[in-house]
């Protein structure tokens, strides 16, 4: 009997390296909320098109994703699985209670706290998604989407994930302005007050221009070493 194709891969190593990837991406994410350096590019987007929509961002985002994994579906399907599931169940409520913990931790109080709290969060953020890549038990639908790219491209996944960061960082850009059009913003005298408004921040450019290398990296010399077998990186 053949195999669903999301368990054709399927191994317990590569199901706890995706797992263990998976659950690391929360603390990642609550650090980088804690640093109050702006966000990564892709969640900054949603923001910015719910505002634009006048709608929720919870409601907002599943809609996008939904629209992301139709795409990834019927393009290279072979990306959703095991961990497309762990990361829409487990992201959500996991980095709610970082931000818990964290808050009750400590303050962020001088900037170069926030900058070591960057520092740790782009860190350790690469190498749970170096971990869950390489597993190979599937993605979520917005990293799925540099990874296509790459499959139907001769670039390397580290520009592929530039080109999806930065473009999400372009659509935040254009819905900032359609809004500021369509209801005015007297507060916003410079382009930084812009940045601020559009939730453009250091984290979101560091985001979008590092994430994909830095990733690439800790794939071929962290992540296909633990796995131990032959792998490639695009």
């Amino acid at each position: 009997m053949k195999k669903l194709w999301f368990l054709e891969r399927f191994t317990w190593k590569r199901f706890f390296m995706s797992l263990v990837g998976t659950v690391l991406l929360a603390p990642t994410i609550a650090l980088l909320r804690k640093a109050e350096l702006g966000i990564d590019p892709w969640n900054g987007f949603v923001l910015n098109a719910a505002r634009l929509f006048r709608a929720d961002y919870l409601t907002l985002y599943p809609i996008l994703i939904g629209i992301l994994l139709v795409i990834v579906f019927f393009v290279s399907k072979h990306l959703i699985g095991i961990a497309t599931i762990l990361n829409l169940s487990l992201i959500g409520f996991l980095t709610d209670g970082c931000m818990v913990i964290l808050d009750k931790l400590f303050t962020v109080s001088v900037f170069w706290h926030q900058i070591a709290l960057l520092i740790a969060s782009l860190s350790i953020l690469c190498i749970a998604s170096s971990l869950y890549i390489t597993a190979d038990l599937g993605v979520s639908s917005y990293d799925a989407m540099a990874l296509i790219a790459s499959e139907k491209t001769s670039l390397q996944f580290r520009w592929c994930r530039v080109g999806t960061d930065l473009s999400c960082v372009l659509l935040s850009v254009v819905c900032t302005l359609i809004v500021i059009r369509r209801d005015g913003a007297d507060n916003i005298r410079n382009i930084l007050d812009f940045l601020r408004f559009a939730r453009i921040g250091t984290a979101t450019i560091i985001t979008a221009l590092f994430m994909g290398p830095v990733t690439q990296f800790c794939c071929r010399y962290i992540a296909i070493p633990i796995l131990g077998e032959s792998g490639e990186v695009r």
